[in-house]
Order: structure tokens, then sequence, then C-alpha cells
């Protein structure tokens, strides 16, 4: 009797051959992967709970843009405001979009891995392009803020080191790196949510001690404000699309929860706090300080107030506890080019890490204009990676693109107007780089 002809055995043939080799195996016309032969009695030690992964996709979300989101709506004026809810609309969409081709294929476990799925290799290199840029250009974003706040804070006299001048934010810039070290060493997700947490606590401070400052020490009703600002919009939609810039780490997210259908529950809570405080930090911080609001609004604050000096003080730790989810999906990348013996191995991780950080420390120091970076961040970079691929994996991954839908309509809509909102945002985001490294 052949194995086809006996289903018992052939099913135990290709779970041999799975468990000894490791890869997904074609069986019958069907994906056979490793899930679905895994005994429900040995667990993950890195399945994370619901909790946690709500901290983790939080303190994602949630990053420095609370920062930027006043700058926005100064630029794109009050009714911007609405393009803001629009963006963290779709962005949710798309999250959800992104769900649905993990749970049809759950070979996939990164953001490259749905690009391969639905285009093949080229998918992959497009995914893979975009999700890394845009992780380490965030990452640089982080170091900026911290060098900006820190030399805010202690303005310092430029010194020379071994014949080369440094300043106060290329100092803080260095120190904050050291710092950071230790929590990017971590590769365990469950580990990070405790980082994660403090994350989260750290931007409801933010919130607060802001939230105070208008009413108890700022002039919140002096400043009215623009109602609409048509040339600012591409950098409002821009730095809006940029605070939505974490589906790149959703696959990661996704596959290390316990229960996995609980996961739109996670992108609903992340994306319904994450967005009611970015609109309410751009409410609070255009009423305060109008046009003249700075690209990171802790800027402006004045350090005479003791609530100032609590929201800056916070500020410089959501970066530190951020960095170590966002560049944990370039570590796992940068271990596919080595040989496997070295892929999980602690030291390897630590190696990497540390050639990762002081990469990003060397561009930092050459690139501090946060507000433009972060613009052409989420003109290029997030809308590719937060609204593009995911629309186009999924009706590629599904098969919708051969129905006339509803859905299909409404997803071919939204990838028209991100290429829109792209080429507009690049366009006004690397103009205005050009023009500040000159003037630099």
């Amino acid at each position: 009797m052949s194995l086809k002809e006996n289903p018992l055995i052939s099913k135990m043939a290709v779970t041999s051959v799975q468990t000894n080799l490791n890869f997904p195996l074609l069986y019958e016309g069907s994906l056979v992967d490793e899930e679905k032969f895994i005994s429900s009695d040995a667990p993950n030690k890195n399945e994370v709970s619901f909790i946690r992964t709500c901290l983790n996709g939080l303190n994602a979300i949630a990053g420095v843009g609370i920062l930027s989101v006043p700058y926005a709506l100064v630029s794109g004026g009050w009714l911007s405001l609405a393009l803001l809810f629009s963006i963290a609309s779709v962005a949710f969409y798309t999250g959800v979009l992104m769900k649905r081709c993990m749970e049809k294929h759950s070979n996939i476990r990164t953001f490259p891995d749905m690009g391969e799925l639905a285009f093949g290799k080229t998918g992959k290199i497009i995914a893979s392009a975009s999700m890394y840029t845009e992780l380490y250009l965030l990452e640089i974003g982080f170091l900026i803020l911290e060098g900006d706040n820190l030399s805010n804070l202690f303005p310092i006299e430029e010194f020379q080191v071994a014949g080369i001048s440094i300043g106060a934010k290329q100092l803080f810039v260095i120190l904050v790196a050291l710092i950071i070290l230790p929590t990017i060493c971590l590769d365990n997700l469950s580990l990070i949510s405790y980082v994660s947490a403090s994350g989260v606590f750290a931007s409801a401070i933010i919130f607060l001690s802001i939230s105070w400052i208008a009413v108890f020490d700022g002039d919140i009703v002096q400043q009215k404000g623009d109602l609409v600002n048509w040339n600012g919009i591409p950098t409002a939609v821009s730095l809006y699309s940029f605070c939505y810039s974490a589906h790149p780490v959703f696959p990661i997210l996704y596959t290390s929860m316990k229960n996995k259908r609980q996961f739109s529950y996670v992108l609903i809570v992340c994306f319904m706090l994450a967005t009611s405080v970015f609109a309410s930090i751009a409410i609070v911080g255009y009423l305060m300080f109008g046009s003249k609001v700075e690209s990171q609004v802790t800027l402006n604050l004045p350090l005479d107030k003791l609530s100032s000096r609590i929201a800056i003080y916070t500020t410089l730790l959501s970066p530190i506890s951020k960095f170590a989810l966002v560049a944990m999906p370039i570590t796992n990348a940068l271990k596919e080019f080595l040989p496997r013996t070295y892929k999980n191995n602690k030291i390897t991780h630590i190696f990497l890490s540390i050639v990762l950080l002081s990469s990003i420390v060397i561009v930092t120091l050459t690139l501090p204009f946060f507000g433009t970076l972060m613009a052409l961040v989420g003109a290029f970079l997030t809308v590719t990676a937060s609204f593009l691929l995911p629309c186009l994996c999924y009706l590629k991954i599904s098969g919708s693109y051969r129905k006339c839908e509803f859905e299909t309509v409404m997803i071919v809509v939204i990838i028209f107007v991100a290429i829109v909102m792209g080429i507009s945002g690049t366009y006004t985001s690397v103009v205005e780089l050009v023009q500040k490294s000159s003037n630099k």
C-alpha cells in the first residue's frame, strides 16, 4: 500500500520529516506547517498574554509621534484633525487585513514573509526594504529626540576630544545610547513587555503633564490657530501617518500571542487609546503655542515649571522603552545572514545589537532634524509599510482582486489615496530636508 492510500501513515511520515527538517512542506496540494503537528503539551515559552501584547502594541504605536502631532496640526490647521482620525481608521483596517493574511497562512512569521507569499521574492525585497528602513529611521528619530530635549534641559559648552568637537546634543545622544544598550540586548517579547509597560506609563505621564501645563500653568485660550493651511497639508498627513508606523511589528506580536484570535481586540484597544492621546495632545499643544509650536512640543515647555520638567524627563524615558521593541525585527533579520549554529546564540544577538546601535548613533549625529525626518518616514516608508503593502498583499493572498465587491473597491481606493499621500508628502519632506541640511 502506498503512502497516499493510507492517510494515517502519510500524515505520520510528513510529521516526522517536518519535525526533523523544520520547514514547511506541501502535502496533497495544501501547506503543511509546523503549528499543525506540534503537540499542545509543548507550549512556547515565549507565548505572550493579551495584556502584555496590548502593552507591546501600545508602546509600538504611541511612540514619539505623540510629540509631533501639535506640529502636524499647526502645519495643516484645525480641519486636518479629520485627517488624523481618517488615517487612524485606515491604519486599524490594514492591521486587520494583516491579521487575516496571517490567519490564512500560519507560515507568515514576519512582515517580509507576507510580501513573499503574495508576490514572491520581489514582494519580499520590497517589504523588507520598506520595513527595515522605516524602523531604522524611527530609531534615529528616538535618539534625535533625546539629544534635543537633554541639551535643552542641560545646555553645556562644546568641548574637544581627540581633536573632535562634541556639542551638547552629540554628547547626550551617545550617553542615551549607552543607557539603551542593555534593553536592546533582550530577545524575549515577554520580558520586553515589562519595558513596554514603562513606555505606556511614560506616554500617559506626558499627556497628563502637558494637560496640567495647559490648564494651570499655560495660556491655553490665547492661541486660536488657522482653520486650514493647504500648503501644510502634505506635512500634516505625513506626520499623522508616522504616528501609525507600527505595522511591521504586528506579525511578531501576533505570532507571540497565546490566543491569536484575540489579536483584533488588541488592535482595537491600541488604536483607540493611542488616537485619543494623539488628538488630545495635538489640540492642547496648538492652543498653547499656536504657530510657534516646535517639531517636538516639549521644546516649547517653560523650564521653570515643575510640570514641564516632569513632561520632558518622562519624554526621555519613552524612546528608551521603545527602542528594543522596534529594533527586534532588524536584529532578527540580520541573524538570517548567519550560519544556523549562530542564529539562536545569545552572544550573537548581543553582538548584532551593539553593531546596530552603533550605526544608528553615527547616522543620528549627522542627521539632527527630527520633524523633517519623521515627516519623510511617514510620507514614504509608513505609507508603504502600513497602507500600501498590507492592502496589496491581502488582495493577492485572499484572491479578493478577482472579485468586484465593496471591500475590494474600498481597498483599491485606499491604495490610490496612499500613493498620492506618499508622493506629495515625500516631495515636501525631501525639499525641506535638503534646505535645512544646506543651512546647517
